[in-house]
């Protein structure tokens, strides 16, 4: 048995904006929440983020901005060929906009609402301060509400009751607590840094054919609790795939190498041959699922002298989120390239000529120098004859230096685990309610298919965090309310 008995009525596992949002819903319907954080700090993954999906939002009024609910829907189910839950997707769309006045309500500032992809419509709500405003926000909110907040506190197991869960046990001050509760919210981000969920559920091996950023102890400890309890999985394998080039500590956060190597120019596999359009460059999933494929782990990007001094001197095509708008000139390529290659690392090479590089990159010269040539031939007659790529981006290699970027398979985070319903109540194979648990954010499954879904969508995994997580609270405080009034009646 645990120490020190404690009592409260929702239990919140996880600390980050889908936790928080649970935490202060339930408590502004009149619910004691506690919320238990594994980490020493608040909010994980959710500190980072730039910007919240939404429709119909004031901002977009304002701006006449007429992309609605139902063309969001459609557009959202049909990217997912109808493999993702209808009515999740739907309230998850509808309450966007209300979520955004709902924060704004809690001092979060939004800056503008924009798009990171060409031709998508303007649902991108770029959040003043990234996710960790955000986060702090709700923080500050659920205090003054009463919310207790406890880091450095695990939740190990929830406990099982005569007619549902009759509380957990989670680790304060090095022991073992029982804390009675009847609702408990599982938002704990994820299972990102566990490697035997990711081989079986991705064939993939952590840290050698795919690497998971920014997490840090997500080992699925949630959606094994609410497993045990009777809910069904869904979304497991689902991972929020990218590709960065180059990659490792070595190089610091949104480079100029790195925005010259994600750039559209020639990319090629790990035997020095082209892969794809490389026009996918504006496209996180496309870019992550083409790399996955390589179980090397890596593809590499190509570019030379005059394409470097076109980035410096005209602007990159894309943009790195908001911090490196599209179009940016990169003024301190040049220095930068010299630096990262006096590092003498493997993610990073340059040569006097595409033989050498292809050496350095452990490639066969001749298969790489074939490659070049080939491209170059399509840039030259500005048609690409083996993917079509857009001419614009059609800039041959001539050198005289050349370099090579390694693109390592990352991923964000995990999509999926709990099957939930659109109330977010855990629910078993059946779709049937499991009595008092509920699951938000990165551990709930039933928006994702097989990809994560980012195509008119900018901003979805925040959103889906914060919406999913107002949904548990809501409910969570909406059963222990029927709870007392059976109770009452009986």
């Amino acid at each position: 048995m645990g120490k020190s008995p404690m009592e409260t009525d929702v239990v919140v596992v996880g600390s980050g904006v889908a936790g928080l949002s649970a935490a202060l819903e339930a408590a502004l319907a009149g619910a004691r929440v506690i919320v238990f954080e594994k980490q020493a700090a608040l909010g994980g993954t959710s500190n980072f983020f730039e910007g919240v999906f939404a429709v119909g939002s004031a901002m977009q009024k304002q701006k006449y901005i007429a992309y609605t609910s139902d063309q969001a829907f459609r557009n959202f189910m049909e990217y997912n060929h109808w493999r993702v839950d209808a009515r999740l997707v739907r309230t998850l769309i509808n309450r966007s906009a209300d979520t955004i006045d709902w924060l704004q309500a809690l001092g979060v500032e939004f800056v503008e609402v924009t798009i990171n992809m060409p031709d998508a419509p303007r649902t991108y709500h770029v959040v003043n301060g990234r996710g960790q405003s955000v986060v702090e926000a709700l923080a500050q909110k659920a205090k003054r509400m009463g919310v207790v907040i406890r880091t450095s506190s695990p939740v190990k197991e929830i406990r099982k009751g005569t007619k549902g869960l009759s509380g957990v046990v989670a680790e304060m001050d090095g022991n073992d607590t029982d804390v009675a509760c009847e609702a408990v919210v599982i938002a704990s981000g994820g299972y990102a840094n566990n490697p035997e969920w990711i081989e079986k559920y991705t064939g993939l091996e952590l840290g050698k054919t795919v690497t998971a950023m920014g997490n840090t102890g997500k080992m699925g400890d949630g959606i094994r609790m609410a497993w045990a309890m009777g809910a069904a999985p869904e979304g497991m394998g689902v991972l929020h795939l990218i590709r960065v080039a180059p990659f490792g500590p070595e190089f610091p956060f949104m480079n100029s190498v790195e925005c010259a190597a994600i750039q559209p120019v020639l990319w090629v596999d790990p035997r020095g041959e082209r892969f794809c359009d490389e026009g996918i460059a504006y496209y996180d999933t496309s870019l992550g699922n083409v790399n996955s494929r390589y179980r090397q782990g890596y593809t590499f990007c190509l570019f030379d002298d005059t394409i470097k001094e076109y980035f410096m001197e005209k602007g990159g095509f894309r943009g790195m989120g908001q911090v490196v708008p599209p179009g940016s000139k990169l003024k301190d390529l040049d220095e930068q390239v010299e630096r990262f290659l006096a590092l003498n690392s493997p993610e990073f090479f340059g040569a006097d000529s595409v033989e050498e590089l292809a050496r350095k990159m452990e490639v066969e010269p001749q298969v790489l120098k074939a490659t070049v040539d080939r491209y170059n031939t399509f840039c030259v007659q500005g048609y690409d004859e083996e993917f079509a790529k857009n001419r614009e981006f059609l800039l041959p290699l001539r050198g005289p230096r050349f370099y090579a970027a390694k693109a390592r398979t990352c991923f964000l985070g995990t999509l999926g685990g709990i099957k939930i319903n659109h109330k977010a109540e855990a629910v078993d194979h059946y779709g049937t309610p499991i009595a008092g648990l509920y699951a938000a954010g990165l551990d709930a499954g039933g928006l994702h298919a097989e990809s994560y879904s980012m195509r008119d969508t900018s901003g979805i995994t925040s959103a889906f965090a914060i919406n999913s997580g107002r949904l548990a609270g809501e409910n969570a405080a909406r059963y222990l309310r029927h709870l007392r009034e059976a109770r009452q009646s009986s």
